[in-house]
């Protein structure tokens, strides 16, 4: 990773943390509620989601505060999904980002609470903090972000997910169950850029195109992460998948071949990108990102 490309995350991960403590401190709310809702919120995840979201924008040429609401609602709505996926019922972790799990520190009703509140509020700072876009757009991008979170979406592969557990599945089973998980979430945050960007017709169907490449190639890197990562780094124990008896993709593809696919879903977003006239090479930089991450 360059130094450049380093300094650009450290910059934005600042300015969507503040602005992500800010909403919650403004809450007229049980204290205790805020205290679990900020704990997750403040737990030092790299915040991918809304950075490739505003990276989005300006590769479009827009200014990227055009999209700081749709933002700050995304990864909220992901922080909801790791605290409710870290719960007993669920994949029942100890360990979040290195630090105790909601749940863990701050009960399960409270943790299932804190969850609850981050996921409805999302939608409420998304139009709350977007005062430069037109209603029909945040109309749009209220409706795309429900779905991707819901049931047709994240929620729908986190239940496909655990169903899975202690079964074989195919690959393309395992796509498709990562798709809604995983790529969804992904996947709206790089067509929302694109929508408050402004993307002609040609980018944004490419936009797509490459979210597909991108959200397949964060899931095999995380599979991989789960062997061959330091637990240091990415905050939890490795070995969790196994453990779990999940199929990942180096389980049904072996080590190497989840490699290789890997580079082949990398390889494929990049030539999309190189298609599409965008006036920053950030989003190629992120791709390259994905690929190496240690976290």
């Amino acid at each position: 990773m360059t130094d450049n490309l380093m300094a650009f995350l450290n910059e934005k991960k600042l300015t969507i943390d503040t602005q992500l403590t800010k909403a919650i401190e403004k809450l007229h709310a049980p204290d205790e509620l805020k205290e679990a809702m900020n704990y997750s919120i403040s737990a030092g995840g790299k915040r991918l989601r809304p950075i490739l979201l505003l990276s989005t924008i300006e590769a479009l040429g827009e200014e990227e505060s055009l999209g700081m609401g749709t933002a700050i609602a995304l990864e909220m709505i992901h922080t909801y999904s790791l605290i409710h996926d870290d719960l007993p019922a669920m994949d029942n972790d100890d360990l979040r980002r290195g630090r105790p799990t909601n749940h863990k520190v701050f009960g399960e009703a409270a943790a299932i609470l804190a969850g609850d509140a981050l996921l409805t509020y999302a939608f409420e700072c998304l139009v709350s903090n977007s005062e430069k876009l037109s209603d029909t757009l945040k109309l749009k991008l209220t409706r795309k972000l429900a779905h991707a979170a819901g049931p047709e979406g994240m929620v729908g592969g986190q239940q496909e997910d655990l169903s899975a557990e202690g079964r074989e599945l195919s690959i393309d089973q395992l796509k498709h169950i990562h798709d809604l998980k995983t790529g969804r979430l992904l996947t709206f945050a790089i067509e929302s850029g694109a929508l408050i960007g402004g993307a002609n017709d040609e980018q944004l169907k490419g936009l797509r195109r490459f979210s597909k490449h991108l959200g397949l190639a964060f899931q095999i890197r995380d599979d991989i992460l789960d062997i061959e990562g330091n637990e240091e780094d990415i905050g939890k124990p490795v070995g969790s998948d196994e453990a779990n008896n999940k199929s990942t993709y180096p389980k049904l593809l072996s080590l190497q071949g989840a490699k290789d696919t890997l580079h082949d879903h990398i390889d494929q977003a990049l030539v999309v990108l190189e298609s599409l006239d965008l006036k920053s090479s950030r989003l190629e930089q992120l791709t390259h990102y994905i690929l190496d991450r240690k976290q």
